[in-house]
């Protein structure tokens, strides 16, 4: 869902790729980076972008639930 919110919101061919560029920035890496900042993801955490309405939401996956055989 979330790769399709970015494709749909940041779809524009006349202009190439800068609008996705700048959805990228304005919906992932900006809001992304804030919350590593303030201490909410520490290093190591697995960071999943899921969509949410017309927003990106991120959560911390779990990774001790996977098993590697």
């Amino acid at each position: 869902a979330a790769f399709d919110l970015l494709a749909r919101e940041g779809y524009e061919p006349q202009f190439g790729a800068r609008p996705l560029r700048r959805l990228l920035q304005r919906e992932l890496i900006n809001p992304l980076s804030k919350e590593i900042l303030a201490g909410k993801y520490q290093k190591g955490d697995r960071i999943i972008a899921e969509a949410s309405g017309e927003r990106l939401v991120f959560s911390i996956k779990n990774t001790e639930a996977i098993t590697i055989v």
